[in-house]
């Protein structure tokens, strides 16, 4: 399946148990449903979910972000392992743009693991600038998050 009969919608409580598989499934140290709980109850925070048509198991993807003042923060991007390499993330990344270009935000900003070397190369094929490093950032293993950063529109 490709993503031409997929679509991005917002997440609904009904979606946690597809949402909590695909996020055990892509992280060594997962969120947990009540994380999820507390996100969907967030003013600032936005879900979104990839769906395909049809089927109990039509939620493949899934991300999170926060809408704070003229920026946007990705927290949580992830599709599920058999869906993977079909465009699905793209499809939440273009949804991302759309959202902080409409509420005209300046910067979208995130964290990556500094070995995620494939969702890295996405982020810059959107044009995204390694802007820092976070050491230490993740608690299951230390590891490090690259801060990345697209800048939007004009900047004088």
């Amino acid at each position: 399946m490709t993503t031409s009969s997929a679509y991005v919608r917002a997440m609904a409580h009904e979606d946690l148990p597809a949402v909590l598989a695909i996020e055990a499934e892509s992280h060594p140290a997962p969120w947990t449903e009540k994380i999820f709980v507390e996100e969907l109850a967030r003013e600032w925070a936005r879900l979104m979910v990839v769906a395909l048509p049809q089927g109990e198991s039509s939620v493949v993807a899934f991300c999170n972000y926060w809408l704070v003042a003229d920026e946007l923060h990705l927290l949580n991007i992830c599709c599920a392992l058999e869906h993977r390499r079909k465009g699905h993330a793209q499809l939440l990344m273009q949804h991302m743009l759309k959202v902080a270009r409409d509420r005209e935000c300046r910067l979208i900003t995130l964290e990556v693991r500094a070995s995620n070397v494939g969702a890295i190369a996405m982020y810059e094929r959107y044009q995204f600038e390694r802007a820092g490093v976070r050491p230490g950032y993740y608690s299951d293993n230390q590891e490090d998050a690259l801060v990345m950063l697209l800048h939007l529109g004009t900047e004088e």
